[in-house]
């Protein structure tokens, strides 16, 4: 997606060598034109799998996900990282590392939310070891529902996210593809939408 490989390139900023920031625009201050057409473009994509529910994990892949979710007029469920004490009924869970923080946390969603029923559409923000899309999966198949693709807003290519996740069988679409962060440059792959 052109768009937002033209913003990553005006506002993104490489720390640390594979470090990608880009909380002027997703990952703290949000965009929200940027996020309805980010929508509109994962919509657009997977409009003829028979999706039921976008799934995220909190909290950056959030808005990207309710405008996909409103897009396609389905329900959006975000995997709370924290229990609160209105999450009284059984709940789904895994186990999700995050290399950024360096933590592994236990994500959870109710199972009354997911069923074997439903055909689920995750989205997240990044896509760089794959581990938060691993463990969305691995939740959603706790309920038996049917995960059909995986919609990234930004991939890190010379990472492993996309092989581990083509490899259990799911679908990954990348809407900006890093190949390199090389020297505080960003070199991009075509995206796949």
């Amino acid at each position: 997606m052109q768009t937002l490989m033209n913003r990553i390139m005006q506002d993104g900023n490489v720390l640390n060598g594979d470090v990608l920031k880009v909380d002027s625009f997703v990952t703290h201050q949000v965009d929200p034109s940027l996020m309805a057409e980010v929508g509109q473009c994962f919509a657009e994509v997977f409009k003829d799998y028979g999706i039921t529910k976008v799934v995220t994990i909190e909290s950056s892949g959030i808005v990207p996900a309710i405008y996909t979710a409103q897009q396609l007029k389905v329900p959006m469920i975000f995997a709370r990282k924290s229990k609160s004490l209105t999450m009284d009924e059984e709940l789904l869970t895994a186990s999700v590392y995050s290399f950024t923080k360096q933590v592994t946390s236990t994500v959870a969603i109710s199972s009354k939310f997911l069923t074997k029923e439903d055909r689920v559409l995750i989205i997240d923000d990044f896509l760089a070891n794959g581990q938060a899309a691993k463990g969305l999966i691995e939740l959603c198949q706790k309920a038996e529902a049917e995960v059909v693709g995986v919609g990234i807003l930004i991939e890190k290519a010379f990472q492993s996210g996309r092989k581990l996740l083509e490899e259990m069988q799911v679908k990954v679409v990348s809407l900006a593809r890093i190949e390199s962060l090389e020297n505080g440059k960003i070199q991009f792959l075509e995206g796949d939408a």
